[in-house]
């Protein structure tokens, strides 16, 4: 059975986040705008690797990296005040993206990625909380609303933690999941 065209496995999300952009115009959400038109075009990164770097992305690969896409422009329609466990959910998510690249990177260049993955995670973990802090302070300094909300010391805490655990799991697991973005005849 061959795989699914691609069209296929993006398209879902695509739709999703098309419609996480209508909600956004809608309610005034400038949060839900911003993120679904980023999310969007995170679903094209995919293609510009296999373009760029010479791989082939496995369908599920895909689908991960659409999943991450997805649940950030979701979480801004209200999931990440009313359910607790989101923003883990899509720091996991997006720190195990990075770690991905940079494990397929770091492979491909003859370094051992392990302490590269926890290195840019961290270091990347780092700077996003002081570009979300500065875009919220810089916001409630315009009395315009942040496309991005700091909640608490404690919640920046957590983030870089589940970061962690994203970079974790493509430590654990990358030589299992990512072979075929190491070498392109797998």
């Amino acid at each position: 059975m061959s795989p699914p065209p691609v069209e296929d496995v993006d398209r879902p999300s695509r739709l999703i986040l098309l419609a996480v952009f209508l909600v956004g115009i809608r309610d005034r959400n400038p949060g839900a705008i911003v993120n679904a038109v980023l999310a969007f075009v995170g679903t094209y990164l995919p293609a510009v690797a296999e373009r760029v770097a010479d791989v082939e992305f496995r369908p599920w690969q895909r689908a991960y990296v659409d999943l991450a896409m997805v649940t950030h422009a979701v979480g801004m329609l209200g999931l990440y005040d009313d359910v607790p466990w989101w923003d883990h959910l899509t720091h996991t998510l997006s720190a195990s993206l990075l770690g991905g690249i940079t494990f397929a990177a770091a492979e491909r260049r003859g370094h051992d990625p392990r302490s590269r993955v926890l290195g840019v995670v961290v270091g990347g973990g780092l700077i996003w909380e002081a570009i979300e802090y500065g875009i919220h302070a810089a916001a409630e300094r315009l009395g315009v609303e942040p496309i991005l909300v700091v909640y608490s010391k404690r919640d920046t805490i957590l983030d870089l933690v589940f970061n962690l655990v994203g970079a974790l799991l493509v430590v654990l697991f990358g030589d299992r999941l990512l072979g075929n973005l190491v070498n392109a005849d797998e």
